[in-house]
């Protein structure tokens, strides 16, 4: 299948985040403040989002007033404000720097008491501001990122990544699980540190695939040599459901933003007989 990703190198993370949080920031003033629209944004929560995100805070021509936020994804297993739940992640990273009424962030745990029930509120919630936000001629954009097992949000290896629901609950694979783990075991808050991979959390709910791909366009930020070989399948190898970002590959606007380490196996070259020394 012909690749359709715009696909940004930079050297680093923080170089990254920069070029990421630029080229949004274009669009969402155009939106917000140029044509005054409406528009909804998903955002990650993830160490892979923190450059990107200090960046956008910083971007004094959006007009946040006119933003409906999202965020993708949410642990059932922890309580309210765990310094490791998504929604504390996003008020950190970015809604607490940024001129956003608190009416226009929605997270999933605040609609409801149980999966069911938020999985319900939550869906009813998103469907309603998309209808408002595109019938009024503004934009849905999500910003994502990939797991080292190629999950998008946490659409695992093995979900059911065809359903046409918005939200599913679903169990963490263990990759991600280890992932979840070595993200945390140098934070600075003692409190986000799992004693043991026993701690981290199972059970999760997240935007399915559907919901993402129905994006207007889709910012994915990708930084790390730990995420190489998912980037390497999603970008070359064939959509499967054992790579749950190759289903970026289905949609016609997407803006990969990459640094050397998560890009080296793309431009990694073939080696010469004589430099093995043959």
């Amino acid at each position: 299948m012909e690749r359709k990703f715009k696909i940004y190198i930079l050297t680093d993370n923080n170089e990254l985040g920069k070029k990421a949080s630029e080229e949004a920031g274009k669009i969402l003033t155009e939106y917000t403040k140029h044509l005054n629209r409406k528009c909804l944004c998903v955002f990650a929560a993830a160490p892979s989002q923190d450059t990107f995100l200090e960046n956008l805070s910083k971007n004094k021509d959006i007009n946040w007033e006119n933003i409906y936020a999202f965020h993708l994804d949410e642990y059932i297993d922890l309580p309210d404000e765990h310094p490791n739940t998504f929604k504390e992640y996003l008020k950190t990273h970015i809604f607490e720097k940024i001129n956003i009424p608190a009416k226009n962030i929605f997270y999933m745990k605040d609609v409801g008491k149980t999966p069911d029930e938020i999985i319900k509120n939550y869906s009813e919630l998103f469907k309603e501001k998309y209808r408002e936000v595109k019938n009024e001629g503004g934009i849905y954009i999500a910003f994502i990122g990939i797991g080292v097992n190629g999950h998008i949000a946490f659409n695992e290896p093995g979900t059911n990544l065809w359903t046409d629901e918005i939200v599913i609950k679903v169990e963490i694979d263990e990759i991600s699980v280890k992932q979840q783990y070595d993200d945390y075991k140098n934070h600075p808050d003692p409190r986000a540190r799992y004693k043991s991979l026993n701690d981290v959390p199972r059970n999760a709910l997240t935007m399915t695939v559907s919901s993402i791909l129905l994006a207007d366009k889709i910012f994915c930020m990708v930084p790390g040599k730990q995420k190489a070989n998912a980037v390497k399948q999603t970008i070359d190898g064939d959509i499967t459901n054992k790579i749950p970002a190759t289903f970026l590959r289905l949609h016609e606007d997407v803006s990969l933003f990459l640094d050397l380490d998560s890009s080296f196996l793309l431009l990694k070259k073939p080696e010469s007989k004589i430099k093995k020394g043959v």
